[in-house]
């Protein structure tokens, strides 16, 4: 399966449309900035300085290109810590433009689901993500199979439709 994927930015850049992302674990391995936020560090929103990232330049310019950017979540309840952290740092990806709601994952037993998270891009191409058992990125794969690509895109749309705006979502 190994496949050289572009990054992230070049597909988002390529993309006139839309762009999902559907993410269904409730743990994505640990990195600096979750373990900061458990140390107690939090962010000073007002700042924008202190916290904007590459990744917000890539979604602001692509939503100011009028490319819609949705996210869903499917989360267990109670949350996890990472879940916990994800949601407060969510206000970084509000601010770049995403649209983010969050479904509970009982909300979903009447869904077939897909086996991974995804990005899909005009609903033409995925990036597919692997991951190992603890969270960590095994690999990324990218799919153009029509049919691989609107069963993503239908999955997802089902999920939109019953998920919860982050605004309103508490964890």
């Amino acid at each position: 399966m190994t496949q050289n994927v572009p990054p992230f930015a070049d597909l988002l850049a390529a993309c006139g449309r839309s762009a999902v992302h559907l993410e269904m674990r409730d743990v994505y391995g640990d990195n600096e900035r979750f373990a900061a936020w458990r140390a107690g560090h939090r962010t000073d929103w007002e700042d924008r300085a202190t916290w904007w990232q590459p990744f917000h330049t890539t979604i602001s310019d692509a939503v100011a290109r009028g490319v819609e950017i949705r996210r869903a979540r499917i989360v267990s309840e109670p949350v996890s810590e990472y879940i916990r952290w994800e949601h407060y740092a969510t206000t970084a990806n509000v601010a770049a433009g995403e649209q983010v709601r969050w479904l509970p994952r009982r909300k979903t037993r009447d869904l077939l689901l897909p086996g991974n998270d995804f990005w899909a891009f005009d609903g033409k191409l995925l990036r597919v993500h692997h991951f190992s058992g603890d969270g960590a990125v095994v690999e990324d794969e990218l799919v153009e199979d029509p049919s691989v690509v609107d069963l993503s895109a239908s999955a997802f749309e089902e999920i939109w439709a019953r998920a919860v705006p982050h605004a309103e979502f508490a964890v």
